[in-house]
């Protein structure tokens, strides 16, 4: 047994022996680290950043083209000694066009839009437009039973001040005397505002409450028939963050079902999880009570169903026309700068207005409609600004 072991162990160390080592391993060649990512540029600041090109001007009928004149006109007031942001335009440039357009029997509405500007387009000239319309929803002035929801004015301590990390913006004193953020929507819910007497109303339903802060205005019906406006006063600071998209890019809605109606119809079917939901909007609206013909636009004039379209001011002039050529038929036309968003950021951005009723509130909670936009400007802007630019910089 022990030689058949050594017998074994002999050829073991034979066989041993008699292999060969396994030839090296190549080195492996010498990676080569990706390119670092080039830095995203930051977007234009303003229209004049963006790029503006002139563009031709687009056919307009009689009645479109009026319904838009009636509202540059009430505009003009303001346009005339409004600061443009945009850089696009200066007061004094509309002065002449809104005199002409006071005119009561000017013979072509069309022709003036036509002839009188120029058409021109800012950045890529790539529109996109939502809608949002006036609602009308259950409240009353008083609290009682069914009305719990309140309908906040403007709190006194909402300011605009400077915080420790330089930002200056909406926010509140505390009491260390420093400059902190307002409030957020959770916190106002939560009761932070409550018995100061800020309420100008209450409300039946959160949920309807939410959607009327998002469109910015609306009507109250208080049981007995009447009707009580509010308009939009002030805004937290707080950013605003748009619910539907949450959902969508969760995978709670259907592609392309993110419209007002399936939004609503998701937050009512879990209570719990639509207000956790609305929580995730930090931004907050406070109203005022609206006496006037109807909703007040950021000019501070009434908006026109159909005509008034909310932009960015920093790309366009709040006042000036717009015309906008989408995949949404309801939205082509001529329309006039008379209002502003939260949502609303960017060149080419617009919130198109409905109006108040059933078929004003189904266009615009399905509104999201891609196409072209062009800017209306005074003759002799776009000269102007190139000639600005070909200036030497001291």
């Amino acid at each position: 047994m022990r030689s058949a072991l050594a017998l074994s162990f002999a050829l073991l160390l034979a066989a041993c022996a008699g292999r060969q080592p396994p030839p090296a391993r190549p080195p492996a060649p010498t990676e080569v680290p990706p390119p670092p990512a080039l830095p995203t540029p930051p977007p234009p600041a303003n229209a004049l950043a963006a790029g503006v090109e002139l563009a031709a001007p687009r056919a307009l009928s009689e009645d479109q083209a009026r319904r838009a004149l009636v509202a540059f006109t009430t505009s003009c007031p303001v346009l005339v000694r409004r600061e443009d942001k945009s850089g696009l335009t200066r007061p004094q440039d509309w002065q002449a066009l809104c005199a002409d357009a006071t005119v009561a029997n000017l013979a072509s509405p069309a022709a003036f839009f036509r002839d009188r500007f120029e058409w021109v387009r800012v950045g890529e000239g790539k529109g996109f437009a939502t809608g949002y319309y006036e609602p009308e929803i259950a409240g009353v002035r008083t609290r009682q039973a069914g009305f719990d929801v309140p309908v906040y004015r403007t709190p006194p301590d909402l300011t605009r001040c400077t915080r420790p990390d330089g930002g200056t913006g909406r926010g509140r004193i505390d009491q260390a005397g420093t400059c902190v953020l307002y409030y957020t929507r959770a916190e106002i819910e939560d009761g932070a505002l409550a018995g100061r007497g800020l309420e100008i109303a209450w409300a039946a339903d959160p949920i309807d409450l939410f959607f009327l802060q998002i469109q910015g205005s609306g009507r109250l019906r208080v049981p007995d028939g009447s009707i009580i406006r509010i308009g939009y006063d002030n805004q937290n600071g707080r950013d605003y963050v748009a619910v539907g998209r949450l959902l969508r890019e969760r995978g709670l809605l259907p592609p392309g079902g993110a419209n007002m109606a399936a939004i609503t119809g998701w937050m009512r079917a879990q209570p719990d999880g639509g207000r956790a939901l609305m929580r995730e909007n930090p931004s907050y609206i406070f109203f005022k009570e609206l006496n006037g013909p109807g909703p007040l636009g950021a000019l501070g004039l009434p908006v026109t169903p159909r005509v008034t379209v909310a932009a960015d001011p920093l790309f366009v002039p709040l006042g000036a026309p717009v015309f906008l050529d989408l995949d949404r038929n309801e939205a082509d036309g001529l329309w006039v700068a008379q209002d502003t968003g939260g949502a609303i950021k960017g060149a080419n951005r617009f919130d198109t207005f409905w109006g108040a009723g059933d078929e004003a509130e189904r266009i615009a909670g399905g509104m999201a409609a891609s196409g072209a936009a062009l800017i209306l400007l005074p003759k002799g802007s776009v000269a102007r600004i190139e000639a600005a630019r070909a200036r030497p910089v001291p």
